[in-house]
């Protein structure tokens, strides 16, 4: 049985309330979700140990108790995934000091000073407007989980 500590492997399928798929392990439905992506390895699901802040608090608190071949939908409130959109976490930089801007595209993602991942979220002829909330915050996840292994 998974208990706090635990290193495991899971097989999983994340999907927003819309039923969207966001992220798997599992090649057939990233195929089919539009979501695969070549440089990842889909044959050996996703191992983590258990509590260590590896996964979102939801996933780790869903996979305690479970048994290995042992699969479970969870629904995972924003507070316990990626939490709150935060509209503190919204730049607002003005052109003339955001540097080179060509090429740039609303829906592109950036590292703002050069660490802080964003996404443009607007391009006016006066400011770029970052946006440093993680793609999923404010978002409840729905996830398929099994576990393939006790490690």
């Amino acid at each position: 049985m998974v208990a706090s500590g635990a290193t495991i492997t899971v097989d999983y399928i994340g999907r927003l309330n819309d039923k969207e798929v966001f992220d798997t392990s599992v090649k057939s439905i990233a195929e089919a979700a539009g979501t695969y992506s070549p440089q990842r390895n889909y044959d050996e699901g996703l191992s983590f140990t258990v509590g260590a802040g590896q996964m979102i608090k939801g996933f780790d608190e869903a996979v305690v108790g479970m048994k290995v071949g042992e699969t479970k939908t969870v629904h995972i409130p924003a507070e316990k995934a990626y939490g709150k959109r935060d509209e503190n976490l919204i730049l607002r930089v003005p052109l003339e000091q955001a540097g080179d801007t060509s090429g740039a595209q609303v829906g592109m993602k950036v590292l703002v000073g050069g660490q802080y991942p964003a996404t443009i979220a607007e391009i006016t002829d006066k400011e770029i407007v970052f946006d440093m909330n993680h793609e999923l915050a404010g978002k409840d996840l729905i996830f398929d989980i099994t576990i393939k292994a006790l490690n």
